[in-house]
């Protein structure tokens, strides 16, 4: 059975890896494994370094300010404020980006978007990010912000790292996000962070490039003579960008890519375009703008058309992918579905924005905006382009990630229901990520941001079925990489545009995909509401199958909750029922869950009974993951009634099958069942391995209960104890489950 193939209710984790196992850090329940074997192992997150100039004396000051945090044994924490294209990131990134040497730990990078149309970051998120940076793997990230701001810090006490937060709102929004120990953090902001005073933060404010120096960066940009042969031109259209760099820049690409165009008439030009601007530029951004209009002007039309509808795009950064949606084109490379139209090459057109520094390249086909320059080709598309066509731009943006999201859904769970997605007008263009469920898995964790982005806007729209059928496309990556915060906001989203609809069937989606991350981060009440909520709805449309299947989901949540009872009887229930509506394996997983409840109560006959009827029906749909859950029950029962031969027999069987799909939770189920009979027979080196190996997966799949239950017996076997035969292996209590694929 391939690896993508998998999905049980007790695991929801993929394949996840974190570092290799050196040292661990406790904090709460959670033992993070910490410590490196391998530099790609570290978080190297800042963007490229980008040309200086003049900022010899800031440098220096920064640097100073580091010496002195350093012989106190304090974290170094410094503020870069300034006016917007100042050049404050390029300042951070050159110096940051020079300490590597000294902070081996990783580099941590996060965008805070104080400018941004959405709204600043919440600092919930960066800090998830983070964690997820220094190897925490997604099911041990906390749920809360507090407690996510202390996992920071435990992990950051004792490793040489340098934070770079860039566009800051307030102090409020930084301060979760300065890391323990001594290690360095870069604060970039428009405001001057003074409230961050208390905290050691030494403030550095930019002023816009000397004359000499801006004229020095415009030389550089042309790689000509003309500098050098009109001296005084250049010092005029410098003084006309205001000595901001971006604003040199973007006006210096413009001239280089005409090498015949003396520098006087860009300056005549930029003296007629800031003329122009009215009272509604942003104070003190006037040279940016009058440069940003005129190379706007100067661009194809075509480039022109791109550039102003990528202002559309509700994310911070994107892939060519996105170009070609944006045009309706077909791209160089870009799978596109029927009714594409032939077009100019979208690769082509971003070279041309980012030739004329309107684009970031920030490496493997993606860019972002300075976002002065995000907000002026929003303005562009505004005042260009129609109510109407922006709104079909922004469509065609959502088909190409609902598109690729849903070529990714069936890669990483081809049994994953899928009902049919509802595209725009078209062109649909999607985007190649690749072949298998790595690729995929990889693909939609980069464009995570982007695709919840796309459904919060799509919520607020009149293309709420974008929202829902997003979410829903989600399912599948969720139960892998366990992004809660995600998955509970974006099935809220998904929830509420259902409903706005009047789509039942989609809402019972949101519903039940949505309970079951509810289940996952531990809101047991929520997700069995939503459950409830479900199957009434599935009950009043008639729809006995639906209805049936909520019956799984709703006693996992009764068994997550320790009511076995109510657990059973909706498990009984759905066993019978799902093979009558036509869904046998359904039925099986439920017969599954009802001996597992059996085997929790001590009924091993039961308990045995179901588990193999189970077993047989999982292996007659061809579902050999579930089955071999099954005979790793039907082992725990054969060692709970003192049968160690035939215990060993179902355990090894399942184990195979287990380690191949990577089913972390339950290979360590199997493998501490195996430590149990190992203990029965008096074989206590290999108990030991057993339960050392089943331990580092629980801890892996962030599963406490279980752990502490195998640490008991390795201390119980270093004290010279011994196992009776119901001791060894844990059994899977409630508190242990995780939901999943219960048909």
């Amino acid at each position: 059975m391939r690896g993508q193939e998998w999905r049980g209710h007790n695991e929801l984790s993929g394949v996840v890896h974190g570092p290799s196992v050196q040292a661990g850090v406790v904090h709460g329940d959670v033992h993070i494994r910490t410590g490196e074997t391998a530099e790609q192992q570290l978080p190297w997150q800042l963007p490229p370094a980008v040309r200086l100039t003049d900022r010899t004396a800031e440098v220096e000051r920064l640097e100073r300010h580091r010496a002195l945090a350093a012989q106190r044994a304090h974290p170094a924490l410094a503020t870069v404020s300034g006016l917007g294209g100042v050049g404050k990131t390029a300042l951070a990134l050159a110096w940051l980006h020079g300490l590597r040497p000294d902070f081996p730990g990783g580099q941590l990078y996060a965008d805070l978007c104080a400018q941004a149309p959405t709204g600043p970051v919440e600092p919930a998120h960066v800090l998830g990010s983070f964690l997820r940076g220094l190897g925490v793997p997604p099911q041990q990230v906390p749920e809360g912000a507090a407690d996510r701001a202390a996992l920071y810090r435990s992990l950051t006490a004792d490793r040489r790292i340098v934070v770079l937060l860039d566009d800051a709102a307030t102090a409020a929004q930084v301060r979760p996000l300065l890391p323990g120990g001594s290690n360095v953090t870069l604060v970039t902001s428009r405001r001057r962070m003074s409230g961050l005073a208390l905290e050691g933060g030494y403030q550095v404010h930019l002023e816009p490039l000397a004359p000499e120096a801006a004229v020095e960066l415009l030389a550089a940009t042309l790689a000509d003579d003309r500098v050098a042969n009109q001296p005084d031109d250049a010092r005029a259209l410098v003084g006309l960008c205001a000595g901001l760099p971006l604003a040199v820049r973007v006006a210096g690409a413009r001239l280089a890519a005409r090498p015949q165009r003396r520098i006087t008439t860009m300056v005549r030009a930029l003296t007629a375009e800031r003329g122009r601007l009215d009272a509604l530029a942003i104070d003190g951004d006037h040279g940016v703008r009058a440069a940003l209009d005129l190379s706007y002007q100067g661009l194809p039309a075509e480039a022109a058309r791109l550039y102003r509808l990528l202002g559309v795009h509700p994310g911070t950064e994107f892939g060519g992918g996105v170009a070609g949606a944006v045009l309706g084109a077909v791209g160089a490379g870009i799978p596109t579905g029927s009714g594409a139209d032939e077009g100019p090459d979208p690769g082509e057109l971003l070279d041309v924005l980012h030739d004329a520094n309107l684009l970031i390249d920030i490496g493997e086909d993606r860019y972002r905006f300075h976002d002065l320059v995000r907000l002026h080709a929003m303005g562009k598309a505004a005042e260009d382009e129609s109510v109407a066509e922006r709104a079909a731009v922004f469509r065609r943006i959502a088909d190409h990630y609902l598109a690729t999201a849903t070529r990714a859904e069936r890669a990483i769970d081809p049994r994953h229901p899928l009902r049919e997605r509802s595209y725009g007008p078209g062109p649909v263009v999607s985007e190649d990520f690749g072949d298998g469920t790595r690729a995929a898995l990889d693909w939609l964790e980069r464009e995570l941001p982007n695709l919840m982005a796309v459904i919060r806007r799509a919520r607020t729209t009149e293309e709420r079925d974008i929202s829902w059928q997003l979410a829903d496309a989600l399912g599948p990556f969720f139960l892998r990489r366990k992004h809660y915060d995600a998955w509970h906001t974006s099935h809220a989203e998904g929830l509420a545009a259902a409903r706005e609809l009047g789509d039942g069937p989609a809402e019972c989606r949101m519903l039940t995909s949505g309970g079951q991350g509810e289940l996952g981060r531990g809101d047991t009440a929520r997700a069995l509401e939503m459950f409830e909520e479900a199957a009434r709805l599935f009950a009043d449309a008639g729809d006995e199958l639906g209805y049936a299947r909520t019956s799984n989901y709703r006693g996992l949540a009764h068994q997550r909750a320790g009511q076995l009872d109510e657990a059973a009887e909706l498990f009984e229930w759905a066993a019978v029922e799902l093979p009558h509506c036509g869904d046998l394996r359904a039925g099986g997983l439920a017969r599954l869950n009802a001996a597992d409840v059996e085997f929790t109560r001590g009924r091993l006959p039961l308990a045995a009974e179901g588990a193999a009827e189970a077993r047989t029906t999982l292996l007659a749909v061809d579902d050999s993951y579930n089955a071999a859950r099954a005979a790793t029950l039907l082992g725990r029962i054969c060692l709970g009634d003192g049968r160690p031969d035939e215990a060993e027999r179902w355990l090894s069987g399942a184990l195979a099958v287990l380690r191949e799909v990577a089913a972390h939770y339950e290979t360590a189920h199997a493998l501490d069942a195996l430590g149990g009979v190992a203990e029965l027979r008096g074989q206590r080196e290999l108990a030991q391995g057993h339960y050392r190996e089943a331990l580092d997966l629980y801890v892996g799949v962030n599963r406490p209960g279980p752990a502490e239950g195998v640490r008991e017996r390795l201390r119980r076997l270093d004290e010279g104890g011994t196992a009776s035969a119901d001791e060894g292996g844990a059994a899977s209590g409630p508190g242990d489950r995780g939901p999943g694929d219960c048909g």
